[in-house]
C-alpha cells in the first residue's frame, strides 16, 4: 500500500487513545468513522477497557489483529513516543498524531518532536502532525478527525481537496462549502509538519484522480523549495492551486528598508513566490472557499498587459459593488460592443435578452474573464438571470457570479452545475483579480555562479563589494575606484561622484555621503574634505564615473527567511522610498 493509499484510503484504523465517553474529543474519529459510512476495520486501542463504543478493544497495538494501514494517535504527548514504536513493530506506514505539547509547546516540546520524528524515520512510520486535526475523504466516506463539523449528517463531495495549517478550518472550509452547496475530496490538518507537511501532501494531491482544485490555509511556508516544485508538478497535472495565507498586515517597517532586499517586505516576498510558481493567492477566505468551480480545468491566463472583465447585471448598484473593487485591483471593465463597459438590464431583463447578452460577453475577443451580477430575481425568480447563466455558462472564458440577495436555491443551483457563485462582492473581485493575476510557473534557471570569494557571505555589502559582485554575475558596471586617504588620489575622469564608502549608511543622501557630478580636481578636493568633516569615521572614498541614462533603478536582494533568494527591482534614486 502507497502513502496515499495509507492516508486517505486505509483498510483498517487504529484508534490509539480511543475513548468510551461519546462526549470527549478521543471518541470522535471512531463515530464519525461509523456515522459516514467507512467500510474498514476500526479497532479502538484502550488499555483500560475490552470494548469503546460497541467495538472490541485492544490493549495495545501490539495485540490488534490483522494489518493496520493508518493509526490515529490521541494519547498524552508523552506516551506518544510509545504508540510510535508500536508502530513501527507492526508495520503501520502512517500514524496521525492528535496530541499536542510538541513544537507547539516551546522548546522542550520542539525537543520532544525533533526525537519523534527520528525514530518514526528509523521505524519507516510516517508522521501527520502532531497537532494534526485529521484527514477526511469525503468520497472515500472516511473521516479520520476529531473536528467537530463532522457531527453534520451528510459530507457535501466533490472534486476540491484541501490542505490546512490550521485544524479548525477543516470544518470551516467543509460547512460553508456546504451551505453553498459546494463539496470536497480530500481534507487535511498538517499540525506541526513534523513529517508529512503541505508540500508533500500537494504533491500527493497532483496525483490523486479524484481531485481537481487544491486549497492551501498557510500560515506560513515550511519548505518553499519542496512547495514550489509540488505546485510545478500540480500545475502539470493541469490542478490549479490557491493559497490563503495568513499576516498579509505584517509588511514591517523593519522591514521596509530601502536600498536593500528587505525593502521588499515579508509579504511582498511571498506574492512573488506565490506568482513564480504558478499558486494562486486570494485575500480572503470566503474567495478560497468559493473559487473552485471559477478554476476548475482552467489554465493560467498569463496576462501581459491589464486584464478586462465584461459585466451584465440586472442591478446597478450590485456591479458596481464588484466593479468598484475591481478598479482597485486594475482591473478594466470593458464593453463587448460600443457602450456602456456595464450591460444594465435592471427591470427590463428577460431570460432571452439576459442569455443574449451574456453569449456576447462570453464571446467577445475583448475581454479576459466575463462577471454576471444577479438582483433579487436570483431570491425568488432565479429563471429570469439564473437559469440563463447556466444556460449561457459553456464557454472557455470564466465566468464569476454574483447574487446581491441571500439566495440559497440559486448558489445551489449553480454551484450543481459547476459555475462559481460568490456571496459577497468582494470575494468575487478577489476571484477575478486572482484569476487575472495567474501566471505558469516559471522555469527555474539552470546553472549556478559562484560567490566571489572575497565577499562576505552574510550581511550587507558595501558598494565596492556590490559592484564586484554584479561584475561577477556578468554585468556591466560602472567605471570606480577606491580613494585612500590623505590624498585620495584617484584615476577616474571627471565628471565623479564620490561616496563614503560604508555599508552601515544606507541613505547617503540624507546623510551627506555622495555627491554627485563633481567637474574637477579642486572641487573633488572641497567635497571630500566637507565629507570627512561630516562623517569623522570615513576611511575610504569610492569614486564612480558619472553616467547618465532614462532612469535611475533600485536592485536589492535578501535570501528571505521563509520563500529564499528574493530579487528587488524597482526605482530608484529619490523614488526608492515609494
Amino acid at each position: 500500500m502507497n502513502l496515499a493509499q495509507a492516508l486517505f484510503s486505509p483498510r483498517a484504523v487504529a484508534l490509539v487513545g480511543a475513548s468510551a465517553d461519546a462526549r470527549k474529543n478521543t471518541a470522535r474519529p471512531q463515530r464519525f468513522l461509523k456515522k459516514h459510512g467507512y467500510t474498514g476495520r476500526v479497532l479502538p486501542i484502550n488499555p483500560k477497557r475490552d470494548e469503546v463504543l460497541g467495538e472490541r478493544a485492544w490493549p495495545s497495538l501490539a495485540e490488534a489483529p490483522g494489518e493496520i494501514d493508518h493509526a490515529f494517535v490521541m494519547t498524552p504527548g508523552d506516551s506518544v513516543e510509545q504508540a510510535i514504536e508500536e508502530c513501527g513493530a507492526r508495520g503501520v506506514p502512517v500514524a496521525t498524531v492528535f496530541s499536542d505539547g510538541f513544537a507547539d509547546a516551546g522548546a522542550q516540546g520542539a525537543e520532544r518532536q525533533a526525537r519523534l520524528v527520528a525514530r518514526a524515520k528509523a521505524l519507516g512510520v510516517r508522521l501527520l502532525g502532531p497537532n494534526s486535526m485529521g484527514v477526511i475523504d469525503v468520497p472515500g466516506r472516511m473521516a479520520l478527525t476529531v473536528n467537530a463539523v463532522l457531527e453534520m449528517d451528510g459530507l457535501p463531495s466533490g472534486t476540491t481537496s484541501f490542505v490546512s495549517q490550521s485544524g479548525t478550518m477543516l470544518g470551516t472550509v467543509l460547512s460553508r462549502g456546504a451551505a453553498r452547496g459546494l463539496g470536497f475530496a480530500k481534507l487535511v490538518s498538517v499540525g506541526n509538519e513534523s513529517d508529512l507537511g503541505v508540500a508533500e501532501l500537494v504533491g500527493l494531491l497532483a496525483g490523486d484522480p479524484a481531485t481537481r482544485v487544491i486549497l492551501l490555509f498557510l500560515e506560513t511556508v515550511r519548505d518553499g523549495d519542496a512547495l514550489a516544485e509540488a505546485a510545478r508538478e500540480a500545475h502539470a497535472a493541469g490542478k490549479p492551486v490557491v493559497a490563503y495565507k495568513l499576516g498579509r498586515s505584517r509588511l514591517g517597517a523593519d522591514l521596509a528598508r530601502s536600498h536593500t532586499g528587505a525593502m521588499a517586505g515579508e509579504d511582498a516576498a511571498l506574492d512573488a513566490y506565490f506568482r513564480d510558481c504558478g499558486i494562486v493567492r486570494v485575500d480572503q477566505l470566503e474567495t478560497l472557499i468559493e473559487i473552485a468551480p471559477f478554476l476548475a480545468g482552467r489554465a493560467p491566463p498569463d496576462l501581459s498587459r491589464a486584464p478586462r472583465v465584461a459585466v451584465v447585471t440586472t442591478t446597478g448598484g450590485g456591479a458596481a459593488s464588484v466593479v468598484d473593487r475591481l478598479g482597485l485591483a486594475g482591473i478594466e471593465t470593458v464593453a463587448p460592443s460600443a457602450g456602456s463597459p456595464i450591460t444594465d438590464l435592471t427591470m427590463k431583463a428577460t431570460a432571452e435578452e439576459y442569455t443574449a447578452v451574456l453569449d456576447r460577453i462570453l464571446a467577445s475577443p475583448e475581454c479576459d474573464a466575463a462577471l454576471a451580477v444577479v438582483g433579487s430575481s436570483a431570491q425568488f425568480h432565479p429563471q429570469l438571470a439564473v437559469e440563463p447563466v447556466v444556460r449561457s455558462s459553456r464557454s472557455a472564458k470564466p465566468l464569476a457570479v454574483f447574487l446581491t440577495p441571500h439566495a440559497e436555491r440559486s448558489l445551489a443551483l449553480l454551484a450543481g452545475r459547476g459555475i462559481a457563485a460568490f456571496r459577497t462582492p468582494e470575494a468575487c473581485a478577489d476571484a477575478l483579480a486572482a484569476y487575472c493575476a495567474w501566471r505558469s510557473p516559471r522555469a527555474r534557471p539552470a546553472g549556478t555562479v559562484e560567490w566571489p570569494r572575497d565577499l562576505p557571505r552574510r550581511g550587507r555589502l558595501d558598494e565596492a563589494q556590490a559592484l564586484r559582485l554584479f561584475a561577477s554575475l556578468g554585468l556591466e558596471v560602472v567605471g570606480h575606484t577606491i580613494a585612500q586617504p590623505p590624498a585620495f588620489d584617484h584615476a577616474i575622469s571627471y565628471p565623479v561622484a564620490v561616496k563614503a564608502l560604508s555599508a552601515g549608511i544606507l541613505h547617503k543622501t540624507e546623510a551627506g555621503a555622495v555627491r554627485l557630478g563633481i567637474e574637477n580636481r579642486g572641487a573633488f578636493e572641497r567635497e571630500v574634505g566637507a565629507m570627512l568633516g561630516r562623517l569623522p569615521g570615513t576611511r575610504e572614498i569610492l569614486v564612480q564615473k558619472m553616467e547618465s541614462g532614462l532612469a535611475e533603478a533600485i536592485v536589492g536582494y535578501r535570501d528571505d527567511p521563509v520563500v529564499g533568494p528574493v530579487v528587488l527591482v524597482g526605482a530608484g534614486g529619490t523614488l526608492a522610498e515609494i
